[in-house]
């Protein structure tokens, strides 16, 4: 059992219970170790959560970059980006759900190490509303709330989106970078 296993069980695990629910020995169970074991891969749950963390928003930092990075137009690499974020959401569910519901049960040691991360993956979005705003495409005056409600209603999406729902996340991914992008006009 390595700590790649025992990261992916865990995030399993606080998908389903939430993160003060889950305990020790619920990870420890769900991956055939002693409690005691476990520590000798973690020295905390908090430390767990930490890494799980660390892990979705290297994912979806790496994912949405690469989207960004493409040479097509800002409007074009907005919707790139919201759907490649919105498909490693829904094709990381444990994983997501952690980040999104859980990072507030970050003790304030962890949560000063887990911020810069976050605040660097909320800057791709500044940036590229900011491109956007620099070539005429995007009329905004405040970039970072911009960015962050465009981030607030994606993630709010993993709360109602399911699998086996009427649409696909690539089909709400259209439809909410259409709002955004044209807003609610005819």
């Amino acid at each position: 059992m390595d700590r790649e296993e025992i990261l992916i069980a865990s995030a399993q695990i606080i998908r389903q219970k939430g993160f003060h629910a889950a305990s020790m020995q619920d990870i420890a169970e769900a991956v055939h170790l002693q409690k005691a074991s476990l520590y000798h891969h973690f020295s905390s749950k908090q430390e767990i959560l930490l890494l799980l963390l660390d892990k979705a928003l290297d994912l979806v930092t790496e994912q949405v970059s690469a989207a960004m990075a493409q040479d097509v137009t800002t409007r074009e690499k907005f919707r790139l980006a919201m759907d490649v974020y919105m498909e490693t959401l829904a094709n990381h569910a444990a994983l997501a759900s952690v980040l999104l519901f859980e990072h507030r049960s970050l003790e304030s040691n962890y949560r000063k190490r887990h911020i810069p991360r976050r605040d660097r993956f909320e800057k791709l979005w500044q940036d590229l509303i900011l491109e956007g705003v620099s070539n005429g495409v995007f009329h905004i005056s405040d970039a970072a709330m911009a960015a962050r409600a465009i981030l607030g209603t994606m993630n709010w999406t993993m709360t109602w989106y399911r699998p086996d729902g009427p649409l696909t996340m690539h089909q709400i991914s259209d439809e909410i970078s259409a709002l955004f992008l044209d807003g609610l006009r005819g």
